[in-house]
C-alpha cells in the first residue's frame, strides 16, 4: 500500500472540500458567519461583508461581538457556556429576528438561523443571517397603499354623500329663502323698526348665500369648472373679513389687510374662493384666540400671472408632525368636524388651476396659508 499517495489524496480531497466551501461561501446570497466556541470569527462571506461594512480580513479570528449591538454582545459569550454546560438550546435550529450592527453604528433587523457542526477543532456554529431591511420597507410601503386606499374610498364615499346632502338641503333652503323675502314684502308694508327690516334682510342674504355654497360644493363634487367672474381681490378680501368679523361676537383678535396697489383683477368664482378665505380666516382667528398677541394679517399682492393671498397669525403654528397630514380629508386634529375644510380649499384652489400651502413663516409668526389663483381662467392640471 502505497502510505504516501494516501496522504496526498487526503490533502487533495481536503484541498477540494475547502474549495467548494469557499465558493459556496462567496455565492451565497445571505450572509454566513462560521464561529468557533470561544466566538472567534472563522468565516465571513462576501454577503457579510456587504452587510456589515467590514472586510473578512477584519474580522477572521476576531470576536463575532463586533457585528453585535452592545445588549446581545454582553449575553452572547454566556448564552454560548449555557448551551456547551447543558445542550439547552435557544435559538440553534429555530431562527428567529434580532439586531446586527454595521461597522458605522448603525443597528438594523436580521433574520438570523444557527446551525452547529462537531469538528476536530471542537464544536463550530454557522449563522446565516438576512438583512430584514428590504421587506420592512416593502411592508411599509403595502401599508401606505392599504392606508390610502381606504383614505380614497371615505373620500369617494364623502364625494357621494356630500351630492346628495347638498341635493337634500337645496329644498328647504329654497323655502327658507320664500318665507324670509314674504316676510321682508309684509314688513315693508308697515311702519317697523328699520333695524328689523334690515336683520330679515341679512337673513334672506345669508340663506340665498347657502344655496348657492351648495350648488358650488356640488360642481367642485362633480368636478365641473368653475363659474368665474371678474372681480377686485382688494375689496373682495375685505368683504371677506367682514364676514368672519360679523361672526366673531367680542372676540378681540386683530384683523388687518394689505392690498398691493395696482393690482390685475380676478378671474374665479366668487362664492368658491370667498368660501376658502373665510375658511382660512375663520382658522387663523381660532389659533390666536390663547395667544398673547392676537393678529391676523391678510396680505393680497401680485406673483406674476397669479395672485397670492397669505394669511398669517400670531398663533403657535403647525407642529411638524402634522404638516404631512394637513390638506388630506378627515386628518383634522379638532374635536368637532372631519378635518374637511383645508382639503375641500385646496381642492377649489386647484380646480381654478391655483393651490394652497403651508409656508414657514417669521420667528415672530405662526401659521401662514397662501392661496395663489391665476390670473387669467385657467382649469385644473390634467
Amino acid at each position: 500500500m502505497d502510505h504516501n499517495g494516501g496522504a496526498e489524496h487526503g490533502e487533495y480531497a481536503s484541498t477540494v472540500s475547502d474549495a467548494r466551501f469557499a465558493s459556496v461561501l462567496d455565492t451565497a446570497a445571505d450572509g454566513i458567519v462560521v464561529i468557533n466556541e470561544r466566538a472567534q470569527v472563522l468565516a465571513f462571506n462576501k454577503a457579510c461583508e456587504k452587510l456589515f461594512g467590514y472586510s473578512a480580513s477584519e474580522l477572521l479570528g476576531g470576536n463575532v461581538h463586533k457585528i453585535m449591538p452592545a445588549d446581545y454582545a454582553a449575553e452572547h459569550d454566556a448564552y454560548v457556556k449555557h448551551y456547551l454546560d447543558t445542550g439547552e438550546k435557544r435559538i440553534i435550529g429555530i431562527g428567529r429576528e434580532v439586531r446586527g450592527r454595521h461597522k458605522d453604528g448603525t443597528e438594523f433587523p436580521i433574520e438570523l438561523s444557527v446551525g452547529e457542526a462537531s469538528t476536530p477543532e471542537g464544536r463550530q456554529f454557522i449563522g446565516i443571517l438576512r438583512d430584514l431591511r428590504p421587506r420592512r420597507s416593502v411592508e411599509t410601503k403595502l401599508a401606505e397603499a392599504q392606508a390610502q386606499l381606504v383614505h380614497m374610498t371615505r373620500i369617494s364615499a364623502m364625494d357621494e354623500m356630500g351630492a346628495a346632502i347638498a341635493h337634500e338641503l337645496n329644498q328647504p333652503l329654497t323655502a327658507l329663502l320664500l318665507y324670509l323675502q314674504t316676510v321682508a314684502r309684509k314688513v315693508a308694508a308697515i311702519d317697523i323698526d328699520p333695524a328689523i327690516e334690515n336683520v330679515i334682510s341679512k337673513a334672506a342674504s345669508e340663506a340665498e348665500r347657502a344655496g348657492e355654497i351648495i350648488q358650488r360644493m356640488r360642481q367642485l363634487v362633480e368636478k365641473k369648472d368653475p363659474e368665474r367672474e371678474e372681480f377686485d381681490a382688494g375689496e373682495f378680501a375685505a368683504d371677506c373679513i367682514k364676514l368672519v368679523q360679523l361672526g366673531a361676537g367680542h372676540d378681540e383678535a386683530l384683523f388687518e389687510l394689505v392690498v398691493q396697489p395696482d393690482l390685475h383683477k380676478l378671474s374665479a368664482d366668487p362664492v368658491q374662493i370667498r368660501q376658502v378665505l373665510v375658511n382660512l380666516l375663520r382658522n387663523a382667528r381660532e389659533a390666536v384666540s390663547n395667544a398673547e398677541q392676537k393678529r391676523i394679517t391678510l396680505e393680497v399682492s401680485d406673483a406674476g400671472e397669479f395672485l397670492e393671498f397669505r394669511i398669517c397669525d400670531t398663533g403657535p403654528g403647525v407642529p411638524p408632525a402634522l404638516r404631512p397630514e394637513l390638506f388630506r380629508a378627515f386628518s383634522g386634529q379638532k374635536r368637532k368636524g372631519l378635518g374637511l375644510g383645508l382639503a375641500i380649499s385646496r381642492s377649489i384652489a386647484q380646480n381654478h388651476g391655483g393651490d394652497l400651502q403651508l409656508e414657514q413663516g417669521p420667528a415672530d409668526m405662526g401659521a401662514v396659508f397662501v392661496l395663489r389663483l391665476p390670473v387669467e381662467a385657467r382649469s385644473a392640471p390634467a
